[in-house]
């Protein structure tokens, strides 16, 4: 049957995405799980957005509005830009594969980091595109490495900031001097996906470099912070022209009538917001308190999640969480062999987190 399928097929690794909840409760017969694998919001959803998805439901037997008209008016208005700056997306995920489809040839490359999202490399791999990895340095972004692996095949750039998933960041002033050295037939992708939960003074808007540069594209999801992961729904800022041609790549209907009602709902829910925001900076202050009393090391996080180095094999430590129920992300696919990734979550997941981690550390292994 191989000789049925695109030769460049063959090489793509395929995405390892978080386990479920129901899954590990069937496979191991577990009746309590919680999940602190996927980066998702630990509040659940706005009530405004589930309000909004049930008025909707009963018009699912037409099709959705193919522009996503008054959502990206919205967000418009939100974001002090116009309709024609923005183009929705099934998830930050489509977006990806849209701006590979429209911008880089056969024979251009893609840049960004070794130890990034993975779903830059994949879709590019789908797409038959050259990637080129860059080693971070000290777990953050390298741009000085970057700008010298930029070649005259080189077309695009993608940076997650914060990056997923070390939770570091690149500053304002790092980016600034990056971008006034980037030549004008690159585009670079600014994916600030875990923008919300910042907490920093020098991390860099990547709307407001719009303006001045034309050539950037940010990414951004209703997946996080506004608590809508099942829907996916992910939306992208740019000059107006690249959205155009976007626009040709797009298809149409991409994003559902569910998924649009929730999130203009979502976008008036800023209580919900904040508190999302609040519960994180929360868990992560005690989480890091705690890993400091078990003496682990982690990487500081400005995301919702936290990158830690448990000291032994990533995989299995993940198994020996899974027996109490306790998902969280092993970072073997990642080429981080002795870390997870866990998601802060709320008060008493964190707590249930750190008390499976001090019984897994003492070899209490048993439930």
């Amino acid at each position: 049957m191989k000789k049925l399928i695109r030769k460049n097929i063959l090489n793509v690794v395929s995405y390892v995405a978080g386990k479920p909840i129901e899954e590990t409760k069937r496979e191991l017969g577990l009746r309590d799980v919680i999940k602190l694998a996927s980066n998702e919001n630990s509040l659940g959803v706005s009530p405004k957005a589930i309000e909004a998805i049930r008025k909707a439901a009963s018009c699912v037997n037409r099709y959705p509005d193919s522009q996503g008209f008054y959502l990206k008016k919205k967000l418009a208005k939100t974001l002090n830009l116009a309709s024609c700056n923005i183009i929705l997306g099934n998830g930050s995920d489509e977006l990806i594969d849209i701006i590979i489809k429209t911008f880089v040839e056969d024979d251009e490359n893609i840049v960004t980091a070794d130890t990034t999202f993975l779903e830059y490399e994949i879709i590019a791999s789908v797409n038959n595109r050259k990637v080129t990895k860059v080693p971070l340095r000290y777990f953050k972004y390298d741009l000085e490495s970057i700008k010298r692996s930029i070649d005259k095949k080189t077309k695009l750039i993608f940076i997650a900031n914060p990056n997923n998933p070390t939770g570091t960041y690149v500053t304002k002033f790092e980016l600034g001097d990056f971008i006034k050295e980037l030549p004008e037939n690159v585009i670079l992708v600014l994916d600030e996906a875990y923008d919300t939960f910042i907490d920093v003074n020098d991390y860099p808007s990547g709307k407001n470099l719009l303006k001045k540069n034309k050539n950037i594209i940010v990414l951004k999801t209703f997946s996080k912070a506004f608590g809508l992961a099942g829907l996916r729904l992910g939306y992208a800022l740019a000059n107006a022209e690249l959205i155009s041609y976007m626009e040709r790549v797009r298809q149409p209907f991409n994003i559902n009538s569910l998924a649009q009602a929730a999130g203009l709902a979502a976008l008036d829910d800023k209580k919900f917001l904040r508190k999302s925001r609040l519960a994180t900076l929360e868990g992560k202050r005690y989480l890091y308190q705690n890993l400091r009393k078990l003496g682990l090391a982690y990487v500081p996080s400005v995301a919702n999640f936290i990158l830690i180095d448990v000291g032994t094999d990533c995989v299995e430590f993940f198994g020996k969480m899974l027996k109490f129920g306790v998902i969280v992300r092993d970072m073997k696919q990642y080429g981080l062999t002795n870390f997870i990734r866990v998601t802060i979550g709320t008060k008493k997941e964190n707590e249930r987190f750190i008390k499976v981690l001090m019984k897994i550390l003492r070899g209490k292994e048993k439930i």
